[in-house]
């Protein structure tokens, strides 16, 4: 294994810690606003301004982004015998999941 991909299999692996702990408290949040009888429109004034839900949310994208670039440059690499150009689509895919989920991110905390 080429330092390149010990690296990508340390940070695909670090990734997957970060978005296990961000989805479990996603998840929790979620249950606990829905049985606190919050509506989607009174959770998202609570999300209003707020740097620590944009915080939160900007690391899962990061943490996404990177972890299913990473996961495509892998399956195209190994099942379909994708060699040059692989790196750089995989960048290209990072790049696009982090700004369209940043932008997300923005829609709900942007007052």
């Amino acid at each position: 294994m080429t330092r390149l991909e010990a690296r990508l299999w340390l940070a695909q692996r670090a990734t997957a810690v970060v978005l296990a702990a961000c989805v479990a408290v996603h998840l929790v949040t979620i249950v606990l606003a829905v049985r606190g009888g919050l509506s989607a429109g009174e959770i998202l004034a609570r999300t209003r301004g707020s740097v620590a839900v944009a915080a939160f949310y900007g690391v899962f994208v990061i943490a996404a982004a990177i972890h299913g670039a990473i996961g495509l440059r892998t399956i195209a690499r190994e099942w379909l015998r994708w060699r040059r150009g692989v790196g750089v689509a995989a960048v290209v895919a990072a790049l696009a999941l982090a700004a369209f989920g940043l932008r997300a991110v923005a829609a709900v905390v942007m007052a």
